[in-house]
């Protein structure tokens, strides 16, 4: 979970200028090796730009929370993505999308962390991973 501190628009690669809202949000990733390394990469401000995460990871006004793993293939990220859609949680069109047909996966929250883990784990029928970091 991503909190952005105040309302921003960030030129996010391809996708050009993009509005973020001050509030919360989540993004679904893949990690398929070294996850942990991963997560902590996104929580470090100092770091190549590679990934549309990236632009908002590096910003000193928006913070990482916190974040929920599943040990599940690939196309789960996908799968989750659509469920946050599903739970009506608003797109940010295209966002770390570019290479799948989701609509975004990068969403604007507003529940509570823990409930939105607890309710995708129910449909996807898997727990998360416990996490070091």
């Amino acid at each position: 979970m991503l909190m952005v501190e105040r309302d921003l628009r960030i030129h996010v690669g391809s996708l050009g200028a993009v509005e973020f809202k001050k509030g919360y949000y989540i993004y679904v990733g893949s990690g398929q090796k070294n996850l942990e390394k991963r997560i902590q990469r996104h929580k470090r401000r100092i770091k190549k730009v590679k990934w549309h995460i990236d632009y908002l990871t590096t910003r000193s006004d928006v913070k990482v929370l916190k974040a929920a793993a599943y040990n599940l293939p690939k196309k789960y990220e996908c799968i989750i993505a659509d469920i946050l859609r599903s739970m009506r949680f608003k797109p940010i069109r295209g966002f770390g999308s570019t290479d799948c047909r989701c609509i975004s996966h990068l969403y604007e929250v507003d529940l509570d962390f823990d409930r939105i883990v607890d309710e995708v784990s129910d449909k996807i029928r898997a727990k998360p991973v416990e996490l070091d970091s």
